[in-house]
């Protein structure tokens, strides 16, 4: 027996569309409040004799266009770029995302899946480490107690307070990262998945108990079952925390992602090319997110 496969159809909620209009009736008031505010009026000779424009045009502040008009030199505006500029700045980047022109000329492309790279191999390694950790703490009250004053002391430690320590120690920038984003997302998990242990309903443990479960049995069928939801909740706080860790890092290391881009821009003084940085970030966090809400939703499920 075949089943049929789920077809996409445009939701029939009205509050729906309400919602989609309401975001890009914002998102457009934004885009043209920050063009409005930027916007230059163009420039006007009226009341100027022609030394003075002459003096404009030989410092470089204005220039003719191809109608023998004059009008203000693009390359020595100064302040916010508009949406224009920002929009040309994307397609730009867009249209050669993979290229690699030299050591440090890399395209978005390659950037992103750096950044990706280091930020997926940090957690996933965090993640592995502090559910163990955090296993072995909360079903233990001994050793809860025990763990638990050096938990709320490295808490707080913000994960580029390490960094240094951690460069001297493997003297790798590209290991320093992600030992950067390990930090970042170790604590919240380790916190989340003993909180969610200790909190099991005891009943579960009786009856497993009751039925002979040996321990993994148990540990694999009754416990993290359980406890799933809120090691879902600490994995969540960790990745925000990993997410916010790995571009200073990148920015202070010189490593080669989205962090190094934003960076690499400012010193160029492209401010385009900075928006555009925060830009991909907010994305590529925003997709991420995305799955980690998916593997959320499929934790609840279980439960």
């Amino acid at each position: 027996m075949i089943s049929n496969p789920k077809t996409w159809r445009l939701p029939r909620d009205p509050k729906w569309w309400q919602a989609k209009f309401l975001s890009f009736l914002i998102l457009a008031t934004l885009l043209i409040g920050w063009q409005y505010a930027v916007s230059k009026p163009a420039f006007d000779p009226a009341g100027k004799t022609d030394d003075e424009l002459m003096l404009m045009e030989f410092n470089g502040d204005i220039v003719r266009n191809e109608a023998g008009d004059y009008i203000f030199n693009a390359d020595k505006m100064t302040g916010l770029p508009g949406p224009l500029a920002v929009g040309a700045k994307v397609v730009e980047e867009l249209s050669h995302p993979f290229h690699k022109n030299g050591t440090n000329d890399h395209g978005i492309g390659h950037l992103i899946m750096y950044t990706v790279a280091r930020f997926s191999i940090g957690f996933l390694l965090a993640s592995f480490v502090a559910i163990i950790v955090g296993v072995i703490i909360g079903l233990n009250p001994v050793i809860f107690a025990a763990v638990n004053p050096f938990l709320q002391v490295l808490k707080p430690i913000s994960p580029l307070a390490w960094m240094p320590l951690l460069l001297y120690t493997v003297q790798k920038p590209t290991i320093t990262a992600v030992l950067v984003v390990f930090m970042a997302s170790l604590w919240p998990t380790v916190a989340n998945t003993a909180f969610g242990l200790a909190s099991i309903d005891k009943d579960y443990l009786r009856v497993s108990k009751m039925l002979e479960f040996g321990w993994f049995r148990r540990l694999f069928t009754v416990i993290l079952p359980a406890a799933a939801p809120a090691i879902v909740a600490g994995l969540r706080i960790s990745f925000g925390s990993a997410l916010v860790a790995v571009v200073p890092a990148e920015m202070l290391l010189g490593e080669l992602g989205v962090g190094y881009l934003s960076w690499m821009e400012w010193n160029n003084l492209d401010i385009a090319g900075v928006l555009f940085a925060i830009l991909v970030m907010g994305v590529v966090g925003f997709l991420m997110d995305l799955l980690l809400s998916k593997l959320s939703k499929a934790a609840s499920y279980a439960t």
